[in-house]
């Protein structure tokens, strides 16, 4: 059996990091498994999650309660379907977490290694790490 395949089969929860220029996207199953996270304009964030609803059973969308986070959720409950549910969790410190899981996620090299990890910057944005974050926020309450 397709492992992909499976996983497909599997309720997945699309994470969103909202943000003015750009957004963080992220799909996870149920089972954590990361099976998808991009960062995209904010002009593009609604065309894209639109696209992911398609790709992936989604079962629930989960976003940061922070910066525009309600113009944002007013137009998602516009563009998805009523009975998919918009879940928002607390999104502060969410920046520097992810700053230190893109690390965990991309190990540095060379001689990055020797920058002492609090003072490395991620070579790109991380609002899809964040995206990351806010699903296991939102699991993690579930089992706590």
């Amino acid at each position: 059996m397709n492992t992909n395949n499976f996983a497909l089969t599997q309720p997945t929860i699309l994470g969103f990091d909202p943000g003015r220029d750009k957004c963080g996207v992220a799909i996870m199953g149920v089972d954590r498994r990361l099976l998808y996270h991009q960062v995209v304009l904010s002009t593009e964030a609604i065309a894209e999650i639109l696209h992911l609803t398609q790709k992936y059973p989604v079962s629930l969308v989960v976003m940061g309660d922070q910066t525009t986070a309600k113009q944002w959720k007013s137009q998602l409950n516009a563009a998805l379907p009523p009975t998919l549910n918009i879940i928002t969790v607390d999104e502060r410190n969410s920046t520097l977490e992810a700053r230190d899981r893109y690390w965990q996620m991309y190990p540095p090299k060379g001689l990055n290694k020797l920058i002492p990890q609090g003072m490395r910057q991620p070579p790109r944005p991380i609002d899809d790490i964040v995206a990351i974050l806010l699903i296991e926020r939102y699991l993690n309450r579930l089992t706590a």
